[in-house]
């Protein structure tokens, strides 16, 4: 196992870097929880979770897709990986995620998040964001329910209560709804070929 892979977090940490603020400024780390399934017909086997961070100016998502990689996996079984990311992943990053993705069929990612990271000086996020989508990635906005389930499963929380923040449901509504605007077209282009399928066109 790599080095800076973690199993629990402190409270705190979790509290900081997972806050869905609409402009969290200052928080420049991606935090990224995972848990590895493999699908065995009708039944999933947890093979691992953890954490990791960003790691001396190597994203996080890129050391997760090295980390997973050197896992050899069988081509002939599913596995399901599930991410819940501080930040969402910026356009290199989600560039590797979605060639890995084509080139391991077996396996499906789903991308929870807590905010939409988009760099200043760059519109290209948005468009990574619907390329990794089209790769088949399912990404959504973190909830409370995600964020319940991120503490009771990645954080040292010493059997406390999940207390949700001032703000945290608005906030997931908004971001809900821009993930949604940005992600749209790509939801359209399916409908319309659906309507044409039905059609015989």
């Amino acid at each position: 196992m790599m080095k800076n892979i973690h199993l629990l977090m402190k409270r705190k940490l979790f509290l900081y870097n997972f806050k869905n603020l609409r402009w969290a400024k200052g928080r420049r780390e991606t935090y990224l929880c995972y848990v590895v399934k493999r699908r065995d017909s009708a039944t999933s086997c947890s093979l691992d979770f953890g954490y990791l961070r960003n790691q001396m100016g190597c994203h996080v998502e890129v050391l997760f897709l090295r980390y997973i990689a050197a896992w050899d996996l069988d081509p002939g079984r599913c596995y399901r990986i599930t991410w819940f990311t501080s930040w969402s992943p910026c356009y290199d990053c989600a560039q590797h995620v979605a060639n890995f993705l084509r080139s391991y069929p077996n396996l499906t990612l789903r991308i929870f998040t807590a905010r939409l990271y988009f760099c200043e000086d760059r519109k290209a996020e948005p468009e990574g964001l619907r390329r990794l989508h089209k790769a088949g990635a399912q990404i959504a906005i973190m909830t409370f329910k995600d964020f319940f389930y991120c503490w009771n499963t990645f954080v040292e929380n010493r059997e406390q209560t999940f207390k949700g923040w001032e703000g945290l449901h608005e906030n997931s509504v908004h971001l809900s709804r821009k993930l949604r605007r940005i992600l749209l077209p790509l939801y359209e282009v399916d409908d319309l070929r659906d309507a044409f399928k039905t059609l015989g066109l």
